[in-house]
Order: structure tokens, then sequence, then C-alpha cells
């Protein structure tokens, strides 16, 4: 094997054993973060709109397929996470997991219409779609129309945590967070993920090799949909409240934004870009309307000067040599 050969395999080793040495250090983060006098509740905002940003991200950054319409998942799942915990009086765990599911069976039927279309089309079918979700729930009685539904439990996990506590209802959506990211770096790397990969960079080609594109984009979109759902519901139970902002389009714009300065394509992108944005929005909440302008200006820095976002430049410039 030639030298060129053989540079690529020793970058790859390095990255490899950066990789769990970066999630050990994330994790031990996780857990001191509240002991550093940074605020619980700022905290699981920011977890649970980094896990917003990492599904949208499956579906951008993977596939390349950008939707305005995942602003209807985080919602409905929210609404449907808040109905049935205080409404039917469901455990939080079996509530939060009935709004991912709502939204995985909302991602399966809005993937088959939409997934038909391809670029612009497609981004405005997903919005169309959104904005039908926005109507319904401004209509039906359970989601309590423009005053949202308020006072949401955060119960316990079956009967052994109680979430009223702040800094255990902070491990709680730290570990759901751990979950939704273990299982997005699992199917990136996983032979699907590949195939949602060679989808993003030449999609004609694997049609020829024999792939069942529509499908995978189908199941792509579903399962972003269901991580989408499982952030909306964990939002839900952290602020026990679920409104029509949850459903707005404003809130898929803010994902977009979250993933491009993060960086799309890469796991922990989406991640730092939550993380400026929230912080942003929330040091800057006294300026009033005027914190949309700064994010856009700083958006518009951003992407002229970081093409890739922040995490995809550190990551072209990373040494290709171990």
């Amino acid at each position: 094997m030639t030298d060129t050969a053989m540079k690529p395999a020793t970058g790859l080793r390095g990255r490899r054993f950066v990789t769990p040495v970066l999630a050990l250090l994330g994790i031990a983060l996780l857990i001191a973060a509240p002991f550093f006098g940074i605020y619980p509740v700022f905290l699981m905002k920011l977890l649970c709109f980094a896990l917003f940003a990492c599904a949208f991200n499956l579906m951008l950054g993977f596939v390349g397929l950008l939707s305005f319409g995942h602003a209807a998942f985080f919602g409905m799942a929210a609404y449907v996470t808040g109905h049935a915990v205080k409404a039917w009086e469901l455990n939080t765990v079996l509530g939060i997991g009935a709004g991912t599911a709502v939204a995985g069976v909302m991602g399966l039927v809005f993937g088959a219409i939409a997934i038909r279309q391809k670029g612009v089309y497609f981004a405005m079918i997903t919005l169309a779609l959104a904005q039908m979700v926005y109507f319904f729930c401004l209509q039906v009685p359970f989601t309590h129309g423009e005053d949202g539904i308020q006072g949401i439990p955060r119960g316990t996990v079956f009967g052994l945590f109680d979430l009223r506590d702040t800094l255990t209802m902070y491990y709680f959506v730290a570990a759901v967070f751990l979950v939704g990211i273990f299982v997005i770096y699992r199917t990136v790397h996983s032979p699907f993920g590949q195939a949602l990969k060679g989808i993003r960079e030449n999609e004609a080609r694997m049609i020829s090799l024999g792939y069942p594109v529509a499908l995978l984009k189908v199941l792509a979109f579903t399962m972003s949909a269901a991580l989408t759902g499982l952030a909306g519901s964990t939002k839900a139970i952290v602020f026990q409240t679920a409104t029509l902002t949850d459903v707005n389009w404003h809130m898929s714009g803010e994902v977009v934004l979250m993933t491009l300065i993060g960086g799309m394509g890469t796991i922990f992108g989406p991640v730092v870009g939550a993380g400026v944005i929230i912080a942003l929005q929330n040091y800057l909440a006294t300026i009033g309307s005027w914190v949309t302008v700064v994010m856009g200006t700083i958006f518009v820095i951003c992407v002229l000067t970081f093409r890739r976002g922040i995490v995809g430049e550190i990551l072209a410039r990373w040494p290709k040599k171990g």
C-alpha cells in the first residue's frame, strides 16, 4: 500500500481516538454544569433545542433536504405530551413517549407526501403542511387555542425520581439528550447512514445502484420527526406549558439558523449552534425585538466567514495526519 493511501487511514484513526474522549468530556460537563453557577432551566432549554437541531440536521446535513416544517413535530409533540400528562394523568415518561410517537407518525405521513419533490418545492410543501398543523392546533379544543396548555405537571420517572426538583429534572433532560444524540450518532455511522450520505452526494447514482431512495428518505424523515418530537415533549415538561409558539413557522426558522451556524452535516455542530442562539436570546432579552436583528447579523457574518459553520470549519482544519 502506498503512503498516499495510508494517510487518510491514519487521520481516521486519530479522529476515532478523539471522538470517545470528547464524548466523555461532554458527559462530564453535563454532570458538572449546574455546579458552576449556570441556571439549570437555561441548561435544560439549551439541551432541548440542541436535540431539536441535531434531529433537524439528520435531514438537512445528512440527506440534503431542507425542511421548513419541523416546528409541526416539535409543537404537536409538546401538545400531546402536555395533554397526556395533565388530562390523562399518564406518567411523565409515557407522556413523552406518546408525544414522540405522534411526531413520528406525522413524519411518516409528511415524508410520504413531501418526498416526491426536491429542492425549494420540498421546502415549500413541508412549510405548507406545518401551517396546516398550526391552524389545526389553533382550532381544536384540547390545545386550548391561543392560551395553550398551562400548568403541565412534571410528575415522576415511574415513581422513582421526583421531577419537581429542578436538579433532578435537569439530569433527566440530560439523559434524554444523550439518548437522542447516541441514536443519531449510531444512525449516521451505520450502513443506513452511509446510504443517506450517498443520496445527499449523488442521488441518481444511488438509484442506479438499486437503493430504494424514496423509502430511505421517508425513513430518515420519520426518524428526524420522532427525535424532534422527543425534544418538543421534553421541553413541554421542563417549562410546564405548550403553546402556539412551539408550532409556529418561526420555530422552524430558528432550528435552520442553529444548524447552519453550528455546522450542518456534523454530529455536534447543531449543539454548538443551539448554544449560540439560546445564549443570545437569553442574554439579549432586554433589547426586545432587536435580538432578531442581532441574530440575523451574526448569521450573515457566519455565512460569510464560516461557510461550513463553527464546528464544520474546525473539522475542516483538523490535521489529517495522526
